[in-house]
């Protein structure tokens, strides 16, 4: 069975998580601000055309990453979220930390 990943997110002052159900292939986000959450969702749910580096700082190719797709996926797609949406993706903030206290 495969773990869930989760990393905690936040958005004018909200905390809250995204995960990805491995075995679903779904993004789910929990988040106190509807706003926040409604632009957090609307973009972790689309496929994006994404620069992806490879063997040196110039070497980048456009590929369609999906974020329903897996894990890695959507942690590439995070990393676009908070320049789209204003949402940030606080990777450093232990995310059983804010599942059991969404607050601040």
């Amino acid at each position: 069975m495969a773990e869930n990943f989760s990393v905690a997110i936040s958005f004018k002052g909200s905390l809250g998580y995204v995960e990805y159900d491995e075995s679903a292939r779904k993004v789910v986000v929990n988040l106190g601000d509807a706003q926040g959450k409604a632009l957090a969702e609307k973009f972790l749910t689309t496929p994006h055309e994404i620069q992806i580096p490879h063997e040196t700082l110039l070497d980048f190719t456009s590929e369609k990453i999906d974020p329903n797709l897996s894990a890695e996926n959507l942690k590439i797609v995070l990393t676009r979220l908070w320049e789209a949406t204003g949402v940030h993706v606080d990777w450093s903030r232990p995310v059983e930390y804010v599942k059991a206290h969404p607050h601040y």
